[in-house]
């Protein structure tokens, strides 16, 4: 079981408050982010490592598969685009390696890789404003910081979706957030 080891991603994002719901741009958009990202964590508690790799879909979709994924985004999408260190991965996100669980990694490597590539781009996010402009290594063209908060909300809701399902599937647990 899991549960601890995945308390500590939830301590380091902000909580939504009543405040949040009145607050600036910026801190809207990412509290909006850090309730999908604390989803996709509470997705994971109580679970075994096989059920975590478990893949559920013809297509291998694991729980643990898609937190890899989303570490890697984050990542690529803040960190990167922006100018910050990205720490050296050992695996291939343009392929779907980032999606699988399957690379001789643990559940704890993945887990921490997740924490750490929030971390690192809460860091970008705290750094530069919404209209900072950054260019994606894989793309032609730059994108707001504004345009990448509303892009990874998208991405993180999405693949927090499918958690969802793959969660239900695996043993019935239900709900789009943490009960309380």
């Amino acid at each position: 079981m899991i549960a601890g080891r995945c308390q500590w991603l939830l301590i380091i994002s902000g909580a939504m408050t009543n405040s949040t719901y009145t607050a600036d741009e910026k801190t809207t958009l990412r509290a909006g982010l850090d309730r999908h990202r604390d989803a996709v964590v509470w997705k994971l508690e109580g679970l075994d490592d096989e059920q975590l790799r478990r893949p559920m879909t013809p297509t291998g979709t694991s729980l643990l598969g898609l937190v890899k994924h989303l570490g890697s985004v984050e990542y690529g999408w803040f960190v990167s685009t922006f100018g910050g260190e990205v720490e050296p991965l050992w695996f291939d996100p343009y392929s779907d390696e980032d999606m699988r669980a399957d690379q001789g990694e643990t559940t704890q490597q993945i887990i921490d890789f997740y924490g750490r590539a929030r971390a690192a781009a809460d860091r970008v996010i705290a750094e530069r404003s919404l209209t900072a402009l950054g260019k994606p290594s894989w793309r032609d063209s730059e994108v707001s910081m504004r345009w990448v908060l509303v892009h990874m909300i998208e991405e993180t809701a999405r693949h927090a979706g499918h958690m969802d399902i793959v969660r239900e599937l695996i043993d019935g647990a239900m709900g789009d957030h943490r009960p309380g």
